[in-house]
């Protein structure tokens, strides 16, 4: 399957998965007498289909997730530490800088702010160095008085050029941890970085 097949159905399949979880989420007052409206009934009702802000959205669903399940423990319940580590996340997605130098086995990328960016990038780059050696790659920070040096190679040569393109915001998304992370701070369970 080509790359832009595989991205094309990808995204489809996000848009139907949002699309269907919103009307899940609908009061019965907007549903169907059968049932939930279909996703064109839902967009031609006028009813928006997304939160309208990423943060909102993640812990929205977190919450979703945490009513439905009833070992919940209200008592260790922490949504101010997940909105805390969500604005950590677009510290370090939208207002740090990083700057990439190539290695020849993989490279190093000094990342720098101010101000709570700068704690973002202390809090978050080297907690996900150590997801990055779980995944297979070496991965190492060192801390800068503005910011922190990630560097990260491999042994196998097929997987610099990918490192390389990857550049940080594509490092930094590696790995499926991202979301249990979330729930776990969520109930409690998980201090943030």
């Amino acid at each position: 399957m080509s790359t832009w097949t595989w991205r094309t159905g990808l995204a489809g399949l996000a848009l139907v998965s949002a699309t269907a979880y919103a009307v899940a989420q609908m009061p019965a007052h907007r549903q169907g007498p059968h049932g939930p409206m279909g996703p064109h009934a839902m967009m031609d009702s006028g009813y928006p289909a997304m939160p309208g802000q990423d943060a909102f959205g993640a812990i929205q669903e977190i919450v979703k997730i945490l009513e439905a399940d009833p070992a919940t423990d209200w008592s260790k319940v922490n949504i101010t530490a997940l909105r805390e580590h969500l604005i950590d996340m677009n510290e370090v997605a939208l207002r740090a800088v990083a700057k990439a130098r190539p290695l020849d086995n993989g490279v190093a990328i000094a990342i720098s702010g101010e101000g709570r960016t700068l704690a973002a990038i202390k809090r978050m780059v080297p907690a996900h160095a150590r997801e990055l050696e779980r995944i297979g790659w070496s991965a190492k920070t060192e801390e800068r008085p503005n910011g922190v040096e990630l560097v990260v190679t491999t042994s196998d040569p097929k997987q610099v050029a990918k490192l390389q393109a990857l550049g940080f915001i594509g490092i930094m998304v590696l790995g499926g941890h991202h979301q249990p992370h979330h729930l776990m701070i969520a109930k409690g369970e998980l201090h943030v970085h």
